[in-house]
């Protein structure tokens, strides 16, 4: 049921657009665009139900049908690079062209903000600029866009551009890096597709059938659907999930929206700043509840009465349940998103009315935030009741204590499936060499769940693009946060180790590490050319076949027990950097991890085993932001890795 509701929203968003004379081409496909060599060339588009179309790649030419929503498709055979061609799409009465198309190999790039991060902004950019000419790699941006169901279209600014100075300055550095390297090498045109969005979660790129596989994500499924097709039933259905979480972390918070609760002990903050600015909350991420009075006139309560009364909070970061005098008027997510809360007949009364807030913040700033003179009821005939500039406050739950809430599903970049709606679904199934990701970060609080959904999403996406066995190229996480001098839990070192082992169990999925390149104080390292540079050698190795490059560092083969030693085996030759041993190296029993000394002898390390411990496990670079020394002949890095410990 459900993907036959996302289906019928699909086509209802792409045939609309048919009455208006759109193009018959699907909006992919524009001037200046990169097809895929040695494959077959896919084309699609859309026209009235039933229409014959003829279509002209060249001097090749096909014809197709619409199916009863309006859809066409056609294949060419496949080309190898030569001149520019054009593409032509004709119906009755109707024609597109578009030109200047080039065939060679097409990357698409995603991720998070490391992906996004321009190239405007990388190091030495301005030589970079000056250097982005070059009529052979076309850029395509898709811009953000969030979905609650597939559609087929892309904002009217996504078109295929002629790499310049002015194209490239907002184009993800990693993945104009990584196809500069190709040029030099492939010497093909290059077109790459850049689908990224800042602090997005690995869930909000795989479609709505690679999370419904999963197994625990089908009442977000279908809080979605619910919203797809209704705003007001989504949201409604959402807020009682949301209720349920808080009844079972909260049970404490009881009552706190009642006007009949004596809050007169509790603590003020001002109405008007993020929480964090006041003392004893300047690093609290969890619920707070926030309590204020509001007075109406007989006047007021009058025309509140009749339904013409709207509550407006401003923004909440990140998440509000508010309630007017006991009765809950609605829920929101969204940090800077304006909350402003229609109210229904019978809800306020003359005289004291109480409003609560539960503001649940899951990471930095936190409350009910933006300018004070602006909170309180709007009526319709333009009259303002303030709220006045303070909020009594009381901490519920912090976020360690309570753990995430659930998120509303439809919020772009930490939603379900949105993104992939939105971004990823327009493109399919375009020909492409393969796909570059980077991206992480917003999923370190959950190693486990990432190991599930990294496999779902490379899967999810060479479905859609018709190629099961499609290059995928990772970018391991860079080194990011404080340094610690004794062994303790990293999430970061957990996703990059799910990367590692997702890379060691597909032969073409490739690793880039970025672990040694980072900056500790800074979650965007500007130096995106190494990165650029290490994929390259990844999609050189997989995508071109090139057996001569040594494409990533070190990575475990092995680990078991010799003696009074642990002895990790390494699939090369390693080298030391900046010391005589291996730093980073850690041993764990069942309790806890040390580090270690390590001794390195061509691709092996020697561990010798501390007195009294009885080791499991044993990790390298295991933290955050690792200090490694230890890298590859090639000069790149070994990978971090935990793995459990074989007796002999």
């Amino acid at each position: 049921m459900r993907s036959k509701v996302l289906g019928l929203l699909a086509s209802a968003l792409f045939l609309p657009s048919l009455a208006s004379a759109a193009p018959i081409l699907a909006p992919v496909f524009t001037d200046h665009a990169v097809l895929q060599r040695g494959q077959p060339i896919r084309v699609w588009g859309g026209a009235m139900p039933g229409a014959s179309v003829s279509v002209m790649l060249g001097e090749a030419e096909t014809t197709a049908t619409t199916d009863a929503e309006g859809r066409w498709s056609a294949t060419f055979p496949a080309r190898q690079p030569g001149a520019a061609l054009s593409l032509t799409a004709k119906t009755v009465g109707d024609s597109q062209t578009i030109s200047d198309l080039l065939v060679g190999d097409v990357w698409l790039c995603s991720g998070q903000s490391n992906m996004e991060y321009p190239l405007r902004r990388s190091l030495d950019s301005d030589t970079e600029l000056s250097h982005a000419t070059d009529p052979d790699i076309r850029l395509l941006q898709t811009g953000r866009t969030s979905l609650p169901a597939p559609t087929t279209t892309l904002p009217k600014e996504a078109v295929w551009r002629v790499a310049s100075p002015e194209a490239a300055a907002n184009f993800s550095a990693a993945c104009f890096f990584m196809g500069r390297e190709l040029r030099k090498t492939t010497h093909a045109p290059i077109g790459l597709i850049d689908a990224s969005w800042g602090g997005s979660i690995i869930q909000d790129w795989i479609s709505g059938e690679g999370l419904h596989a999963l197994g625990n994500y089908d009442e977000g499924l279908a809080v979605l659907a619910d919203y797809a097709r209704s705003k007001e039933a989504g949201m409604a259905r959402w807020g009682a999930k949301l209720d349920r979480w808080a009844a079972k972390v909260e049970p404490q918070a009881a009552g706190w929206a009642s006007p009949n609760l004596d809050d007169s002990a509790w603590a003020t903050m001002p109405a008007e700043n993020f929480w964090e600015v006041n003392p004893g909350l300047e690093t609290f991420d969890g619920t707070i509840w926030l309590r204020a009075t509001l007075t109406l006139t007989a006047k007021q309560a009058a025309q509140a009465a009749k339904g013409g009364a709207t509550l407006a909070l401003g923004p909440v970061d990140d998440i509000d349940t508010t309630f007017i005098n006991g009765r809950q008027i609605g829920s929101q997510e969204g940090w800077n998103t304006p909350r402003e809360y229609h109210i229904a007949p019978g809800m306020l009364k003359a005289g004291a009315n109480l409003i609560a807030v539960r503001a649940i913040d899951t990471s930095g700033g936190g409350g009910a935030w933006g300018p004070a003179a602006q909170k309180g009821l709007k009526f319709d005939d333009g009259s303002f009741a303030p709220l006045g500039g303070t909020w009594r406050y009381k901490i519920s739950t912090s976020m360690a204590q309570s753990g995430p809430p659930p998120h509303a599903p439809w919020l772009g970049a930490s939603g379900l499936s949105t993104l992939r709606n939105g971004m990823i679904a327009p493109l399919a199934p375009y020909g492409l060499k393969g796909f570059v990701w980077y991206q992480g970060e917003a999923n370190v609080s959950e190693p486990a769940e990432y190991a599930r959904t990294l496999p779902a999403l490379i899967a999810d996406w060479r479905r859609a693009f018709g190629g099961p066995d499609l290059p995928f190229l990772i970018v391991q996480l860079a080194d990011f946060g404080p340094r610690y001098a004794q062994p303790r839990e990293s999430g970061w070192a957990g996703v990059r180790d799910v990367q590692r082992r997702v890379a060691a169990a597909d032969p073409q999925v490739g690793l880039a590490s970025a672990v040694d390149i980072g900056d500790i104080h800074d979650i965007h390292p500007a130096n995106k050319q190494e990165v650029g540079r290490r994929l390259a050698l990844q999609a050189r190795r997989l995508a071109y076949g090139d057996t001569s490059v040594v494409a990533a560092g070190p990575a475990p083969l092995s680990v078991l027990i010799q003696g009074g030693a642990v002895t990790v085996r390494l699939d090369q030759r390693a080298v030391v950097q900046a010391g005589a041993h291996p730093n980073g190296f850690e041993l764990c029993d069942a309790s806890a991890c040390r580090f270690v000394d390590a001794t390195l002898s061509g691709d092996q390390v020697s561990l010798p085993i501390p007195a009294g411990l009885a080791p499991v496990k044993v990790r390298y670079g295991w933290a955050d932001s690792p200090i490694v020394n230890l890298y590859g002949l090639t000069g790149l890095p070994a990978t971090p890795f935990e793995l459990a410990i074989a007796a002999r």
